[in-house]
């Protein structure tokens, strides 16, 4: 039984048993549309900025290496049959030791950038919990939500309104 209450069944049941108790009239809901907030917050705005301004010093390390190898590897085959044994043995291992460089700083890269995106979202939905519940309180809402909403009218969203919020934060 439990598994076929779905997130959207909830809320409809909630909406029933206030009506029946006959409070559904005097209970204000609202919605937000957090997907909206995340990208029109002037913070996730300010994030983004900030986290390419932090990691495009390294993406420019990553894209003039790969730049380096591609250089080696066109030497290698415009030039590999008359270099030398040796000279040609040399050239190979310098671009298998780059390629291996080159893998590695690409994942420690994308490891940090995927932490670093963490901990700013995890802020920013922290923000916007915080601006949810202020607006919930000064306007006395009984009750707002947020995901498996399949519907609401323009009366119940307060996306706009928790905007301002964060906008004047």
């Amino acid at each position: 039984m439990k598994r076929y209450i779905t997130p959207v069944a909830i809320p409809l049941m909630l909406a029933v048993s206030l009506f029946s108790q006959g409070l559904f009239a005097e209970t204000k809901i609202g919605f937000v549309d957090t997907a909206k907030l995340m990208e029109a917050a002037p913070q996730a705005k300010s994030a983004q900025s900030k986290i390419e301004s932090e990691f495009s010093p390294r993406e420019k390390e990553l894209v003039s290496l790969q730049r380096e190898i591609k250089d080696q590897e066109d030497k290698l085959s415009r030039d590999g049959t008359v270099m030398s044994e040796s000279e040609r043995a040399k050239l190979e291992r310098d671009i298998l030791a780059k390629r291996r460089d080159l893998k590695r700083a690409q994942e420690e890269f994308r490891d940090d950038l995927n932490i670093r995106r963490n901990e700013v979202l995890a802020k920013l939905q922290k923000d916007m919990y915080e601006a949810v519940v202020a607006l919930a309180k000064e306007e006395k809402f009984d009750l707002i939500f947020s995901q498996g909403v399949v519907y609401s009218s323009d009366k119940v969203d307060i996306t706009a309104s928790v905007l301002k919020k964060l906008t004047g934060k």
